[in-house]
């Protein structure tokens, strides 16, 4: 049995710093920020796929594998002298409290609106010294996420659409511009154009406000999966395999998983 305990958040920072120990284990120790950047994407990935089962036990699970993986980041900076958990926990606890005075101060509000225009009026403040309005916004996010962070920051100063029928205007203008860069035969000139039409597509989730552009893309791409699974499972049922089955065959199962409501 380990002599180890396992409790408490300075127990898992115990087991990290014995996995880091001259003598512990050599993948731990080979360890870097930026080695640990890919599992801590998939890590959040499949918290989120968690919550969106609604898996309590699948969510409790993630959660462990994500603090497990920032505890090992922390223990990395605290090898190098740069910071602690410690100073970690101590740099969110003061954020929390500067930004929300209605709880910890004398400011009063009314409603969620108010809170979310207070938060930021104080994180205004802390980054007054930024010198563009797009500085902070996170380049390692998700891309369709990062264009809504971009067009909503830009917002805020006047720089939109009047209604959502302008932004449907433009994404047919950029689709036209697709065409015409894959008629021209320029490849780089076609992949700029599709970036442009994947950003005009995502300003116009934003201006809803309601899904994400993210979130909408994430459910688009499970029907994608739903209907292919009918195709492989109707199709196993004829003893058949996908490279045995014509496009035609697959297209007439993919209409028939759409009328079932997949």
């Amino acid at each position: 049995m380990s002599e180890y305990k396992t409790e408490t958040m300075d127990d898992l920072l115990a087991i990290m710093r014995r996995l880091r120990a001259p003598d512990g284990c050599p993948w731990d120790r080979e360890q870097t920020h930026k080695s640990l950047k890919k599992s801590l994407m998939e890590e959040c990935a499949e918290l989120m796929d968690s919550i969106e089962a609604e898996d309590d036990r699948g969510m409790c699970e993630e959660m462990g594998d994500l603090l497990m993986n920032i505890a090992l980041q922390a223990v990395i900076a605290e090898d190098r002298g740069a910071f602690t958990f410690h100073d970690v926990v101590h740099e969110i606890a003061e954020k929390m409290i500067r930004r929300h005075p209605h709880v910890f101060g004398s400011e009063h509000v009314e409603s969620s609106s108010e809170v979310l225009g207070l938060w930021e009026r104080v994180k205004k403040e802390e980054k007054k010294d930024r010198k563009s309005v797009l500085d902070g916004i996170a380049y390692h996010c998700p891309a369709l996420l990062q264009a809504e962070k971009i067009q909503k920051r830009v917002s805020k100063y006047g720089f939109d659409w009047s209604d959502q029928r302008q932004i449907v205007d433009k994404i047919q203008e950029e689709l036209d511009e697709v065409k015409a860069a894959l008629a021209s035969g320029d490849e780089a000139h076609t992949d700029e154009e599709l970036g442009d039409l994947l950003f005009a597509a995502a300003n116009l989730s934003r201006f809803r406000k309601r899904a994400s552009a993210e979130e909408l893309l994430a459910s688009a791409n499970r029907k994608f999966a739903d209907r292919f699974r009918y195709i492989e499972t109707h199709l196993a049922a004829q003893g058949k395999t996908l490279e045995e089955s014509s496009p035609a065959e697959m297209d007439a199962l993919w209409n028939e998983a759409k009328k079932a409501g997949l």
